[in-house]
């Protein structure tokens, strides 16, 4: 299991990504590698719900980037698939709020 850097995970990140459907079969198996990643890597957030949100070819033709939800909006976690060697090269949590300053909405006032 191989928790990206933030660098790390923007150097596999080609422009422009092109979407993919999420109802497509992936190109392997890529469960048993998210079922091992410690919880230590999750940053606090929970996963568990196993939904694949977007799915992301990169130009190069070697990485997709797989988006799996969490109970926190904008919050996702980033697997990159190497096409090349069928394979996960990493993970990554990719918190789109911390990135770009999204803010949540805040929850009713309780009395």
């Amino acid at each position: 299991m191989r928790l990206l850097t933030a660098e790390e995970f923007t150097a596999t990140i080609g422009t422009p990504p092109t979407p993919v459907n999420v109802d497509e079969s992936a190109p392997f198996d890529f469960w048993p590698y998210f079922d091992a990643i410690p919880r230590e890597d999750l940053g606090g957030h929970d996963f568990s719900n196993e939904e694949v949100t977007h799915v992301w070819q990169m130009p190069d033709g070697t990485h997709q980037h797989v988006l799996i939800a969490c109970d926190t909006p904008n919050v996702f976690l980033a697997l990159v698939l190497d096409l090349r060697t069928a394979s996960v090269a990493g993970h990554h949590v990719l918190d789109l709020n911390q990135i770009y300053g999204l803010s949540q909405p805040s929850a009713p006032d309780e009395g």
